[in-house]
């Protein structure tokens, strides 16, 4: 999770988001807008705003200490992520891409995420997640909504007609 904070020296509610992160144990960066003009062009190409707190959480942008809005943000941040867009294996098959009726089709790895660590590639196709059976990518988005960070959990895909098994490493939040 990148966090960051636009701030201002003497600004309250700046000192309320920075506060208020901290007791929740957020690690973010502050940006200075009055000392840095990179970061102030940053935060208003961003946010299309000139006044602060401005916080961003991932590609989440949060305009004034909205808590809501930042328990929100927070905690999709703190989900566990595949590091792959996935599709249905029907309609991928409907396509033309592959012959696997059932599970997610992966479309894209990206380098360094769990994906990636467990051998995935693009055209495999997600049968199996911790023992659960996988028919489509919104279930298996479902089924890993609900693994924490950091878990272990099997996963099975086929490529090429053959069954694969493998683990995927969640990173922590």
């Amino acid at each position: 999770m990148d966090v960051v904070v636009y701030t201002t020296t003497t600004c309250p509610y700046c000192a309320s988001v920075k506060q208020y992160l901290s007791s929740r144990g957020v690690a973010y960066t502050e940006r200075n807008v009055e000392r840095d003009g990179a970061a102030a062009a940053e935060m208003v190409r961003l946010s299309g705003q000139q006044g602060v707190p401005v916080t961003r959480i991932d590609d989440e942008i949060i305009i004034g200490f909205d808590r809501p809005r930042l328990d929100e943000a927070l905690a999709r941040a703190q989900r566990p992520r595949l590091g792959a867009a996935v599709a249905d294996a029907a309609q991928m098959a409907a396509q033309g891409r592959g012959d696997q009726r059932v599970g997610a089709y992966v479309g894209r790895v990206h380098p360094g995420g769990a994906a990636a660590r467990a051998g995935l590639a693009v055209g495999d196709v997600i049968t199996s997640l911790a023992g659960h059976p996988v028919q489509t990518g919104l279930q298996l988005e479902q089924l890993i909504a609900r693994v924490r960070p950091g878990a272990r959990v099997p996963i099975e895909y086929v490529r090429a007609g053959a069954v694969h098994r493998s683990e995927l490493v969640f990173d922590q939040a």
